[in-house]
């Protein structure tokens, strides 16, 4: 059985045996002079620039339906926004799934499923996924200088529409890398790695600093140019030349998991967070609230409700209110329900909410309508 020896610099070393299994098993080792621990390819801490990469948080609910019909936002895998351009004719429903590569610890994936077909798609017709990575994230790229970091991409993919499909990283500038689908409804690991970006400089803040777009389908205004494989000007003929479309067809479906963009031109295992961490990360952006602090006011005129956020959120999130909630006073046996919340005092922390239709004084105890009540805080970007 044949080995490897890893010597120290001044005494000792490290045996490791090859294992007993037919086939050849590489190692690779970073290309750069250095410790293997600390070297800029491999890096230490949260390595994966993704969020929710292995699509198991979705606050929003797990199925959406009717989107491609001017419907760009979010709607069930948080942090995976659905971006469209166009007046399309197609339709997709959206659903976190339960579909997954054998044996690689992923519990769900984020599926789109053509429900409306366009087989012949106008000009301007784009549809993506897209993802959005905040610019005080990505200092470690050290994009704009000389010292410029190559970052690699690598996921999970199924679908039955073989083919060419393109991913497109865009800051100021933009780059756009293809990747093809080559065997109908097997799921299949896929590798991209891009340039380091000299051109643009990313502004340390909670801005967008890098979005990332997954295509779907592209009408000809994105194809008729030559598919643009370094950093430079957004051309948009140049953005996803090749790529297949995937509403030709209501059989039509893709399913991607375990997503992960890391610094280097190596694909590393993916890293598995702890689920708590995944949803804090995900928190910063999006946050479903159900139970209040109340008070009553002065008079009978309202009440006040105060709500500190789980997390800190990255900025000042606007509020929407998903059905009507209850205030108990318990002592009086009263209940009230109100149908709207005033926001008042806020920022990315906490909020007071302002009820101004309880029309009875009293300690109130406000908690979501046949517990399904919930206050919806949005801060993304």
């Amino acid at each position: 059985m044949s080995s490897i020896v890893i010597q120290g610099d001044t005494s000792g070393s490290i045996t490791v045996e090859a294992p007993s299994v037919a086939g050849t098993h590489t190692l690779t080792l970073p290309k750069a002079t250095g410790n293997i621990a600390t070297d800029a390819t491999v890096g230490l801490g949260t390595k994966n620039l993704i969020i929710n990469g292995d699509m198991r948080i979705a606050q929003r609910g797990t199925s959406a339906t009717g989107l491609g019909n001017n419907d760009t936002g979010y709607h069930t895998v948080d942090r995976w926004q659905i971006w469209e351009n166009g007046s399309p004719t197609y339709e997709f429903t959206q659903t976190q799934d339960t579909d997954v590569p054998t044996g690689q610890g992923f519990a769900n994936s984020l599926k789109m499923a053509c429900t409306t077909a366009d087989a012949t798609l106008s000009a301007d017709d784009a549809f993506a996924f897209r993802y959005k990575i905040e610019g005080q994230m990505l200092q470690h790229l050290k994009y704009g200088t000389s010292n410029a970091e190559q970052i690699t991409m690598s996921f999970w993919v199924k679908s039955n529409k073989t083919g060419t499909y393109i991913v497109n990283p865009w800051a100021s500038s933009e780059i756009s890398k293809a990747y093809t689908i080559d065997s109908a409804d097997t799921w299949e690991k896929k590798t991209i790695t891009f340039d380091a970006n000299t051109i643009d400089t990313i502004s340390n803040n909670n801005s967008t600093g890098l979005t990332i777009y997954m295509y779907m389908l592209v009408g000809t205004d994105r194809t008729s140019g030559t598919l643009n494989t370094t950093w430079s000007a957004l051309t948009t003929a140049n953005r996803a030349v090749g790529q297949v479309n995937l509403a030709d067809s209501t059989s039509n479906y893709i399913n991607i998991t375990g997503v992960q963009l890391e610094i280097g031109e190596n694909a590393t295992p993916f890293e598995n967070r702890m689920y708590s961490q995944e949803l804090a990360m995900c928190q910063r952006y999006y946050q479903t609230i159900s139970k209040m602090a109340g008070y009553s006011g002065p008079t009978t005129s309202g009440i006040q409700c105060s709500v500190a956020y789980p997390i800190p959120m990255r900025a000042t999130p606007t509020m929407s209110q998903s059905s009507v909630f209850r205030f108990d006073d318990a002592a009086a046996g009263f209940t009230q329900s109100s149908t709207g919340l005033i926001l008042g005092s806020t920022n990315n922390t906490g909020t007071l909410i302002n009820i101004t239709n309880i029309t009875v004084n009293g300690t109130f105890r406000p908690h979501g309508k046949a517990n399904t009540a919930t206050l919806n805080l949005d801060a993304e970007l």
